[in-house]
């Protein structure tokens, strides 16, 4: 449990990781390998592969300045065998590479946004509580939810709101913000919602479910780029990975599920013309290691509200 003080108020969170033992089991973790954690967040993730290391090396990566403090204190308590990197995980290439490490043995992307970072209301993440308009996950960048909301064209919210929220209401919604701006401009949270919840009939509004959860994540996806970012750090993942190496996804909705299915089967798969006794021996370096795509186990689903829309695929070299 971690408490977390802002504005004279004691916030207080809990992060539970999600899939853990089966992200564990599907790395398959050596006591001598260097292992990578893309989304060192809390450090759930990071702390259990630490326990697994005896002259091995963690490397994890993550932006957020309050998240790498939670985190070090925690490794700390296990051993120094880590090596936290400041950094967006589209670079882990570069990144690695500046540290003399050119192939490792196990990558894992633990996707979304940290329990923290959803809870701790200046963060702007969240529409149940009333904070800026931020979302940005590396604080230093100039991008945030209110310029997007405030200063992008009807056409652009539209994109983001159909692609990465996949709202069927995006054209009102996306009309109604227009409308309210030119008027004032939209800073908060709880400002946003409003503006939603006036753009929906009642019958969208008694639906279950809150009306701003899709508009809030095709905003937070738009600030951090994270369906590209993502895409193009997987791609890299694989091609560093030692024989035997895997790469773990843990992904929370579609968009990032269907990413990793589609870079998967890519990377499994050859095409061969029909009739042509081809057997493609060596073409194919990867191999899929499970027949079905992961889900949280009935007790973790009702232990962790988060793991819910959970879902993990595995891959190796080979």
């Amino acid at each position: 449990m971690v408490f977390y003080h802002s504005k004279g108020v004691i916030h207080m969170y809990k992060h539970v990781s999600v899939l853990l033992e089966e992200s564990l089991q599907y790395l398959n973790i050596k006591e001598d390998g260097i292992y990578v954690d893309c989304t060192l967040g809390g450090g759930g993730h990071s702390f259990e592969i630490l326990k697994r290391l005896s002259t091995g090396h963690l490397y994890a990566f993550d932006q957020d300045d309050y998240a790498i403090e939670k985190a070090s204190a925690k490794l700390d308590t296990l051993n120094k065998n880590y090596t936290i990197i400041k950094s967006n995980f589209k670079h882990i290439t570069e990144k690695l590479e500046n540290l003399g490490i050119d192939k490792v043995d196990g990558i894992l992307y633990d996707l979304g946004v940290s329990s923290f970072q959803f809870d701790i209301p200046d963060r702007g993440f969240s529409y149940r509580f009333d904070a800026p308009l931020d979302m940005r996950m590396n604080q230093n960048q100039d991008l945030t939810a209110e310029i997007i909301i405030n200063e992008y064209s009807f056409n652009d919210l539209m994109f983001y709101f159909t692609r990465y929220g996949e709202d069927s209401s995006a054209k009102q919604i996306a009309r109604k913000i227009e409308k309210v701006r030119e008027e004032k401009r939209i800073k908060t949270t709880f400002e946003l919602v409003d503006v939603i919840k006036s753009a929906l009939p009642q019958k969208i509004l008694k639906k279950k479910g809150h009306p701003a959860k899709k508009i809030f994540q095709a905003l937070r996806i738009a600030v951090n780029d994270e369906l590209r970012v993502f895409e193009d750090s997987l791609k890299q993942s694989l091609e560093i990975l030692n024989t035997d190496g895997r790469v773990v996804v843990i992904t929370f909705h579609s968009l990032e599920d269907r990413i990793a299915k589609t870079v998967f089967k890519e990377k499994t798969t050859i095409d061969v013309p029909k009739n042509i006794p081809i057997v493609p021996q060596g073409l194919i370096k990867y191999e899929i290691l499970h027949r079905k795509v992961i889900l949280p186990s009935e007790n973790e689903l009702e232990n962790n509200n988060r793991a819910h829309s959970a879902k993990l695929r595995a891959i190796k070299k080979i």
